[in-house]
């Protein structure tokens, strides 16, 4: 079976539960909103600025016979968040499954970063999942429990090169996980980390028209697909994954094993 297929493949398991997903306008948040609708939930599409990418995706969702509605809203935005997470009951009249996917790739230099930059990135990551758990979490206590997913990244524990901040907040990511694990666990509310190695994406702006040749530090010899991400996280949202929290599923190749 195909990547593409596995990760898109229709099922019930989500049947009349509802799916909020940030970011999911591109590359990982795209496949994640699409197979966790072939599971059959109804999803949340987030996106910062665009809602005619954020409308794309709900089309491609109601094309395959899905529901899905967009929802433009800057997770580093309290009050934003707040707004989506109402419109999205409102819609669709719960929430249970949150996965904390939006983020903004920046390559900087410390020497040459500046506080600004430093607090948008934390701000988008770390604030954006403060705001987004704190929102969802009522809604899933009323529905009885929930999952939650983040998205972290290798460089959580590697470090990146002019990459401090995006390091920093993958890394209060893993942490973040854990706690809200045991603070939620009272609630039935599980939460995980996915955490993906190197991905065949594009960042915003950019057009990829050839695939990369086969990376030589990756022991499968290849880079990842963000389907590959999407079927995680489908798994850590669904029925199989019952009495699994607070833990970092690592999707990379076995480039990094920690």
């Amino acid at each position: 079976m195909a990547i593409q297929d596995a990760a898109l493949q229709p099922g019930n398991e989500f049947k009349g539960k509802v799916a909020l997903v940030t970011g999911a306008t591109r590359n990982i948040g795209r496949s994640i909103a699409l197979s966790l609708a072939a599971g059959g939930a109804a999803v949340a599409v987030n996106s910062r600025v665009s809602r005619e990418a954020g409308d794309k995706i709900v089309q491609e969702i109601k094309t395959g016979g899905g529901q899905a509605e967009t929802f433009v809203a800057d997770v580093a935005d309290g009050n934003a968040v707040n707004a989506m997470v109402d419109g999205a009951v409102k819609r669709f009249g719960r929430i249970d499954m949150l996965v904390i996917n939006a983020s903004v790739r920046k390559q900087t230099p410390f020497a040459d970063m500046s506080f600004d930059e430093w607090r948008s990135i934390l701000g988008i990551t770390l604030d954006g999942s403060f705001h987004l758990a704190k929102a969802c979490l009522p809604h899933m206590i009323k529905a009885g429990g929930g999952a939650i997913v983040t998205l972290g990244g290798m460089m959580a524990l590697s470090g990146a090169k002019n990459r401090v901040h995006g390091s920093v907040v993958k890394h209060g990511l893993v942490g973040m996980t854990r706690a809200l694990a045991l603070d939620l666990a009272q609630y039935n509310i599980r939460v995980n980390c996915v955490s993906p190695g190197q991905m065949n994406t594009a960042a915003a702006g950019e057009v990829i028209t050839e695939r990369p040749s086969p990376s030589k530090n990756v022991p499968l010899g290849r880079k990842g697909e963000p389907e590959e991400i999407a079927a995680a996280v489908r798994f850590l949202c669904g029925p199989g994954s019952s009495f699994i929290s607070g833990q970092t599923l690592h999707v990379n190749g076995a480039q990094m094993m920690y």
